[in-house]
C-alpha cells in the first residue's frame, strides 16, 4: 500500500493497445480491462488521478503515439510525477526506448513508474524491480516475434493471389464478400481504358496528364480524399505524369497482381525502402482485366516513343522514333526557326556533352527526312501487302488442314487424359477394396502417372502451337489494318506511324535505317 504518500502524487494512467494484440483477441489486453484494473489499483492506493491516457491501436515499438506524448508533455510541465500501467509491455516492447524512459527520463522528472501485474515500482528497493531489463528485451523479442510471424502470413497470402494492399489500385474496388479480392469500379476504369487508347494514339505522360486535367476528370486523389504531399498538385483536380506511367506500366490492370515491390527495414524502424525485382511476388489472372494482355503489352511498347515528348508549339510524326546510328542515344527535332520555317534534327548526346565532342551534330532539315522516311515506309508497306498476298494463298489450305489436325490431336489426347486419370481412381479404389496389393498399386500407379505426365506435356505443347499461330494470325491481321490505313490515307496519323515504325536510325553520312514493327514474309 502507498496511501500514505498519495498527497504527494499525481497520477497519470497509461493505457495502449496495438492491433497485433487485437488481432489475438486477447481479453486481458482490452482497453476496458487496462482501465478497470488501473482504476481499481488506484482505488486501492488511495492515488490522487489526474489523467488518464489512451492510445489505441499503436505498436509498442514506435513511441510517437499522440497519448503517450501528452503524457510526457504532462510530466516535464510538473503535472504528473506518477505513471502506472498494467504491465511493462503497455509502455513499449522496445528495450532501448523502454529502458531509457525507466532507467533515465522517469528519474530525471523524478516519476515513479509501477507496472502492477509486473510488480514493478522504480520507487521501492525490490528484486523485481531487477529483472525489469529483462522484461523489456523479453517484450522486443515477442515484438520481433509478431513482426516476423505477420509478414509471413502477408506474404503466404500474396503467394495465394489475394491483394493485401492498403488502398487500392485505381480502376478497383475490394470485394464487400472477400477483402483480398478485387473486383472493377466501372466508373474508374473507364478512364484507365481511355489512359491506355490515349498512350496508343501516340500522346505523352505529359498530354495525357494535360487533356485529363483540363477536362476536369477525376484524379485518383479526389477519389480516395488523399491529400498530395508534392508541389505538383497542392489541390485535387490536377493529373501528375508520373500517376500516368504508374497507371501503363500496372499489370494489375490485366489481372495479374504484382505485390512485395517494397518492405520496412524492420519491425522498429519504420522507413520503407524498394526491393529487388526478382523478389516481388508475381501471381497471374488473380482477378477481372481492365486492359486486354495484348494491348497492355502493345503499350509497353510504345511507351518509349511517347516519353520526353513535352508540349511543343509544333507535334511532330516521328517524335521519340528517331535514334543516332552511331551513339544509339534519341536524336531531338528542333523548333521552328521563324527566319526560314524549318526545324532539325540533332543528337541529344552531342547535345550534352557538345565541348567533349563525343557525337556529332546528325543534323538534318527534318521536313524533308519526314518525307524521305514516309515514303520508304510506303514502298515497304506496299511490298508487304504483295507478298503477304502471294504467302496467304499459297499457306490458306496447308494451314486450314494443319487446324483441324492439331483440334483432332488436342480432342484424342485429351480422350487419353481422362481415361488415364479414371484409371487412377479404379485401382485406388481397387487398393481400398483390398483387391490388389499395395505393391501392385504402387508399381501400376507409377506407370500410369509416367504416362499422364507424357500425354500432359504433348497437350500442352499442342495447345500453345495453336494458341501462337491464332496470335500470329492476330498480329498479322493488325499489321495488314495499319498497312492499308497507312497506304490509302494521304496524311497518315501518329498513331499509325508509331504501330508500323519501331526505331529509326540516322547515320552521320545521311544513311536512314527503318526498323518496322513488321517482317516481310517469305
Amino acid at each position: 500500500m502507498i496511501s500514505s504518500l498519495n498527497n504527494i502524487y499525481n497520477v497519470g494512467l497509461y493505457i495502449r493497445l496495438s492491433r497485433e494484440d487485437d488481432d489475438k483477441v486477447l481479453i486481458s489486453e482490452s482497453i476496458t480491462n487496462q482501465k478497470s484494473l488501473l482504476l481499481q489499483y488506484a482505488k486501492e492506493n488511495n492515488l490522487n488521478i489526474c489523467d488518464i491516457y489512451i492510445d489505441d491501436g499503436y505498436s509498442g515499438t514506435n513511441f510517437d503515439r499522440p497519448n503517450f506524448n501528452r503524457l510526457l508533455k504532462d510530466i516535464e510541465l510538473g503535472k504528473i510525477n506518477m505513471v502506472i500501467t498494467k504491465d511493462m509491455s503497455r509502455l513499449g516492447r522496445d528495450y532501448i526506448g523502454t529502458g531509457n524512459l525507466i532507467e533515465k527520463y522517469f528519474p530525471e522528472h523524478n516519476v515513479r513508474y509501477i507496472a502492477v501485474t509486473d510488480n514493478i515500482d522504480t520507487f521501492l528497493d525490490s528484486s523485481n524491480n531487477d529483472i525489469a531489463p529483462f522484461k523489456a528485451i523479453m517484450n522486443d523479442m515477442y515484438a520481433k516475434d509478431i513482426s516476423k510471424k505477420i509478414k509471413s502470413s502477408l506474404k503466404a497470402k500474396m503467394k495465394e493471389g489475394k491483394w493485401v494492399g492498403g488502398r487500392t489500385p485505381f480502376g478497383y474496388d475490394q470485394d464487400k464478400n472477400d477483402k483480398n479480392h478485387l473486383v472493377i469500379n466501372q466508373e474508374q476504369a473507364s478512364v484507365v481504358k481511355r489512359i491506355f487508347n490515349m498512350c496508343m494514339s501516340g500522346l505523352s505522360f505529359y498530354k495525357i496528364a494535360k487533356q485529363l486535367t483540363n477536362e476536369k476528370v477525376k484524379t485518383p486523389a479526389e477519389y480516395y480524399s488523399f491529400e498530395w504531399k508534392s508541389h505538383y498538385n497542392l489541390k485535387y483536380g490536377k493529373w501528375h505524369p508520373k500517376t500516368i506511367r504508374d497507371i501503363l506500366t500496372n499489370r494489375i490492370y490485366i489481372g495479374d497482381l504484382v505485390q512485395n515491390k517494397r518492405n520496412k527495414v524492420n519491425y522498429k524502424v519504420k522507413k520503407i525502402v524498394k526491393n529487388n525485382t526478382n523478389d516481388y511476388i508475381v501471381v497471374e489472372n488473380t482477378h477481372e482485366a481492365i486492359i486486354d494482355k495484348e494491348l497492355f503489352y502493345e503499350t509497353q511498347k510504345r511507351i518509349p516513343k511517347n516519353v520526353g515528348r513535352n508540349e511543343k508549339k509544333e507535334n511532330h510524326l516521328l517524335d521519340g522514333l528517331l535514334y543516332c546510328g552511331e551513339c544509339g542515344h534519341r536524336i531531338s527535332i528542333t523548333s521552328r526557326r521563324k527566319k526560314d520555317d524549318r526545324c532539325y534534327t540533332i543528337c541529344n548526346y552531342y547535345r550534352t556533352y557538345m565541348k567533349k565532342r563525343l557525337c556529332t551534330t546528325h543534323s538534318n532539315n527534318y521536313d524533308k527526312l519526314e518525307k524521305i522516311i514516309i515514303n520508304s515506309l510506303t514502298k515497304m508497306c506496299l511490298n508487304y501487302i504483295s507478298q503477304d498476298k502471294i504467302r496467304n494463298n499459297v499457306l490458306s489450305n496447308l494451314n486450314k488442314n494443319n487446324k483441324v489436325n492439331n483440334k483432332k490431336g488436342l480432342e484424342i489426347l485429351n480422350n487419353d487424359i481422362k481415361q488415364i486419370n479414371d484409371n487412377l481412381d479404379y485401382i485406388y479404389i481397387d487398393k481400398l477394396n483390398k483387391k490388389i496389393t499395395d505393391e501392385q498399386f504402387e508399381r501400376v500407379k507409377s506407370k500410369l502417372e509416367h504416362e499422364l505426365s507424357i500425354k500432359q506435356k504433348e497437350y500442352n505443347k499442342l495447345n500453345d502451337d495453336i494458341n501462337e499461330t491464332i496470335n500470329e494470325e492476330l498480329k498479322n491481321k493488325l499489321i495488314r489494318e495499319y498497312i492499308n490505313k497507312f497506304i490509302y490515307f494521304k496524311n497518315p496519323s501518329r498513331e499509325l506511324i508509331v504501330n508500323l515504325i519501331d526505331k529509326i536510325e540516322i547515320f552521320e553520312d545521311k544513311t536512314i535505317n527503318i526498323k518496322v514493327t513488321f517482317s516481310m514474309p517469305k
